[in-house]
C-alpha cells in the first residue's frame, strides 16, 4: 500500500527554528530578575534542567518551588509570576527586534522550499504567540508569519508538551491526519508529544538537548544543513542536507515502519 503523501511540516520553535533558549530566553530571564531586584541567576546548568518543564510561567513556578521555597509560599505568587513573565517577554522581544537571534542552519532554506512547493507550514510550540511571530518577522522575513496556516502556541491548549494536545489541536485546525504530516523538533519532550499524536518526527538537537533519548525519531541531526555545510546524522554515520525530497523519503519510510 502506498503511504499518504507528505502535505504539511509542523515546526517547533525554541531550539528548533533558532537557538532562542541560549541566545534569547535565558538572557531575558536573567535581565528580568535583575530588573525586579532579585538575586536569581539561571546559569547554563540550571536552565538546562528547567527546560524539562515546558512553558515559561510553568518554568518560573517550578524554579521557585524547587530552589526558592520561601518565595513559592507568597500569597501573591500568581501575580509575581505573571508580572515576571510579561517583563521577560518584553525583554525577549527587544532581543528579537535587535536582530540578535538568527535562524538555525537550513531553516530558511527548507521553509522557503516547502512554501514554494505548496507544502503546508505550521507551528506547534509552548512559547507565546507573540514570541513566535516576533521570531518569524525579525529572523525569517517581514510578513512570514502569514506563511503558516496554523500557529499553535502558548495556552491554546491547557496541557503542554510532553502531552500531545498541541499537536492534536494543530491537526484538527489543519484538517489533516497525522500520516500526512511530519514534525521537526529539538527535544525529547517535543518528540514524546509528537509521537503520542501519531506523528513522524525529525530531531535537530541543540546544546541543551544533545544528550537526550530520541528513540522513535525518524532521524536525529545536528541541524538541517546547508549545501556547503551538510548536517551530521547523529543516529547513523552520514551527512545530509535536509530538503523536501529527503523529508518525503523519511516520511514514507516512517509510515511503512510504524515510526
Amino acid at each position: 500500500m502506498t503511504p499518504p503523501a507528505l502535505r504539511a511540516l509542523l515546526f517547533d520553535v525554541d531550539g528548533t527554528l533558532a537557538e532562542t533558549e541560549r541566545d534569547g530566553h535565558r538572557p531575558a530571564y536573567n535581565a528580568t530578575f535583575a530588573d525586579f531586584g532579585l538575586d536569581w541567576v539561571w546559569d547554563e546548568a540550571t536552565y538546562g534542567e528547567l527546560l524539562a518543564v515546558t512553558g515559561g510561567k510553568e518554568r518560573l513556578r517550578f524554579y521557585l518551588e524547587r530552589y526558592r521555597p520561601a518565595e513559592a509560599c507568597r500569597a501573591d505568587l500568581d501575580e509575581l509570576i505573571a508580572a515576571e513573565y510579561a517583563a521577560k517577554t518584553a525583554r525577549y522581544q527587544q532581543l528579537l527586534a535587535s536582530g540578535a537571534i538568527g535562524l538555525r542552519p537550513g531553516v530558511r532554506r527548507l521553509i522557503t522550499e516547502a512554501r514554494e512547493a505548496g507544502v503546508i507550514l505550521a507551528v506547534t510550540t509552548t512559547t507565546s504567540p507573540g514570541n513566535v511571530t516576533g521570531l518569524l518577522e525579525h529572523a525569517l522575513a517581514p510578513g512570514s508569519s502569514e506563511w503558516f496556516a496554523v500557529i499553535a502556541a502558548g495556552d491554546v491548549v491547557p496541557t503542554k508538551k510532553p502531552a500531545p494536545d498541541i499537536y492534536l489541536w494543530a491537526l484538527a485546525e489543519l484538517g489533516l491526519s497525522s500520516d500526512e504530516c511530519l514534525v521537526i523538533e529539538d527535544s525529547a519532550v517535543g518528540l514524546r508529544a509528537a509521537r503520542a499524536a501519531g506523528l513522524a518526527t525529525v530531531i535537530t538537537v541543540n546544546d541543551y538537548t544533545a544528550e537526550e533519548d530520541f528513540a522513535g525519531a525518524v532521524a536525529v541531526l545536528s541541524d538541517l544543513g546547508e549545501p556547503d555545510a551538510p548536517a551530521r546524522r547523529l543516529d547513523a554515520p552520514a551527512e545530509v542536507v535536509v530538503d523536501l525530497d529527503v523529508l518525503r523519503a523519511w516520511h514514507a519510510a516512517a509510515l511503512l515502519s510504524g515510526r
